[in-house]
């Protein structure tokens, strides 16, 4: 039977999942609460993961561990890394990349963690789900690219620029890759959601209070 894992960093971004649960518990594990119950009929669990990948890697293991869950989506914000993305665009992830690791010097392609991928790559049959599903709510404003984790808030164009060369990835954000990352030694499908808050340059502080809401 499937059983759905969702997690988001911050509370704007699940709070709205969190209220149409029916038949809900909460389980308090390692300092987050998971929302378990049904959504349209389909058994959820929900968490607020808190920012960062080691927070990510924490909730999706226990989901998989503890939860059993057999399929996760990370959904959340992400600064934009591709000049034709508005914000408020979503992304559907087709892989993630953890632009903030490197062992090149070691003779590993950039951002590639030895032993794995450089890009783990999402489940076509969420991919294909999730763009649908956000064609209805969003039509012409749903892309499939990569999605690019560190544990940053990107605002140097620099830093922007050097990501976008390392891995060509249409976003950016803090938890995607671990989520991904995990899923994929544990053998659960995956696909990560992103909605655009910030363009990830020098107007990013400017821009992500303004419109985290929004995306969210």
């Amino acid at each position: 039977m499937t059983k759905l894992g969702i997690i988001g960093a911050m509370d704007i971004e699940v709070e709205s999942l969190k209220k149409q649960l029916q038949n809900l518990t909460v389980t308090e594990k390692a300092g987050s609460d998971f929302y378990a119950g049904t959504l349209r009929g389909l058994p959820v669990v929900v968490v607020r993961c808190g920012i960062g990948k080691v927070n990510a890697a924490i909730c999706a293991q226990i989901l998989c561990d503890v939860f059993q869950v057999t399929h996760i989506i990370n959904t959340g914000i992400a600064g934009s890394l591709d000049a034709v993305l508005d914000i408020g665009d979503l992304i559907v992830s087709n892989q993630v990349i953890h632009h903030d690791f490197d062992c090149f010097h070691f003779g590993y392609p950039h951002c590639t963690i030895p032993g794995m991928p450089t890009g783990f790559p999402a489940d076509e049959n969420l991919m294909a789900m999730a763009v649908a599903a956000a064609q209805k709510v969003h039509p012409d404003h749903v892309r499939v690219g990569t999605v690019a984790s560190g544990d940053q808030f990107i605002a140097d164009p620099k830093l922007k620029n050097s990501i976008i060369e390392k891995t060509g990835a249409q976003c950016t954000e803090m938890e995607g890759a671990a989520i991904a990352h995990t899923a994929y030694r544990n053998n659960v499908p995956f696909v990560i959601l992103r909605a655009i808050s910030d363009k990830a340059d020098d107007s990013a502080e400017m821009d992500y209070p303004t419109f985290e809401a929004l995306a969210a």
